[in-house]
């Protein structure tokens, strides 16, 4: 438990640029103490003591704004940033070097009392507010964009988007000696499709079955498949 929290303070020292100090870390960031107060109330839970993890967790939600399940499993190296509005849920696993911002939930779907909550592999990114909900596997290397919904599997080096979220392959795979992803870019698939129907679709579509913007005829005098927006 302590070489993890040391890893904690390491990993909010390496990622965060604000943090100027390990002094200042240690004494002003809610994120780093929601990670540690879990850290002792994951103790207590899988050694029986779980009316007294139950009590400690809702100390820390009240003291920092996190809300973390004592039950669930966080990996060494676990950053939350600004740390607001964050919920972990019971069954939930955290891997290795993970870091998350304000607002994210690992959620679960079901009321079943077994496995329920997401599992997050190592070195993945969650960005501001997104919801990962479910059963559901999140790969190595992966980053799930702010505020995107997502509920079935990502595979390894992937980033998601979107609302529900859409699983984008990355063109260059991260590895573990990439350091934290923090690369503002994501895709915008919603601007690439309109870009796409504007211009007439996609690379090598027919030309005959085009958008044809301007200049419309009656439907009864164009191409068969032809569409006409007009205005």
């Amino acid at each position: 438990m302590f070489s993890a929290s040391r890893r904690d303070l390491r990993a909010a020292r390496e990622r965060d640029p604000a943090a100027r100090t390990v002094r200042e870390v240690v004494l002003t960031y809610p994120g780093v103490h929601a990670v540690w107060g879990h850290r002792v109330n994951h103790w207590l839970w899988i050694h029986g003591l779980r009316l007294a993890a139950r009590i400690g967790a809702a100390l820390v939600r009240f003291v920092t704004g996190v809300e973390i399940h004592p039950g669930a499993r966080l990996g060494p190296g676990f950053f939350i940033d600004h740390g607001a509005g964050v919920v972990i849920g019971e069954t939930a696993v955290v891997g290795a070097d993970v870091t998350i911002f304000h607002g994210v939930t690992l959620g679960g779907t079901s009321t079943d009392t077994g496995k329920r909550h997401p599992s997050v592999g190592d070195r993945v990114t969650i960005g501001a507010g997104a919801k990962v909900l479910g059963a559901i596997d999140i790969g190595h290397d992966s980053r799930i964009g702010a505020n995107a919904v997502v509920v079935r599997d990502v595979p390894s080096n992937s980033v998601v988007v979107g609302v529900p979220g859409q699983v984008i392959a990355r063109s260059r795979p991260r590895t573990a000696d990439s350091g934290v992803d923090l690369d503002p870019v994501v895709p915008d698939l919603v601007g690439t499709s309109l870009h796409s129907l504007l211009a007439g679709g996609p690379p090598g579509a027919d030309p005959d079955r085009r958008v044809v913007r301007s200049g419309c005829r009656p439907r009864r005098q164009r191409p068969l498949g032809r569409r006409c927006l007009a205005g």
